[in-house]
């Protein structure tokens, strides 16, 4: 694996596994919900992160790749908490959308670095012998 790309790989699981550890943290803790159930909500938003954990540390580009889709539960968390909260949960969505920047650039370009490295890409229309 490139240098680049590692450092790529180290970004997205620092971002992950920062995401992955704030979630119990914010919910349980630090600011607990003023309504509803905080384990129902516990479940809505730390579930979805063990869905690529074990590709994130076996370095697999497709869970990489499809974490993405993942993180933008985060984003659209942080950012609604950026608009409407105020005092610890204020501090919190930053930290949220900080780890879920992080994270995002560090799955993408891993993907696409090491998806080059291991000769994997998506044929261009104008490549396709059909045509």
């Amino acid at each position: 694996m490139a240098p680049r790309t590692a450092l790529y790989l180290l970004l997205g699981r620092i971002g992950f596994f920062g995401l992955w550890l704030l979630q119990p943290l914010w919910i349980l803790w630090l600011s607990p919900p003023e309504l509803g159930n905080r384990y129902v909500l516990l479940a809505l938003m730390w579930l979805p992160l063990w869905l690529p954990l074990w590709g994130i540390i076996k370095a697999h580009a497709y869970t990489m790749a499809w974490a993405n889709f993942i993180v933008m539960i985060y984003f659209i968390h942080s950012l609604t908490n950026l608009w409407v909260a105020d005092g610890a949960k204020f501090i919190l969505a930053i930290i949220e959308l900080t780890l879920a920047s992080v994270m995002f650039v560090g799955c993408t370009y891993f993907a696409r670095e090491r998806g080059k490295e291991l000769g994997l890409k998506i044929p261009k229309i104008k490549d396709d012998p059909r045509k």
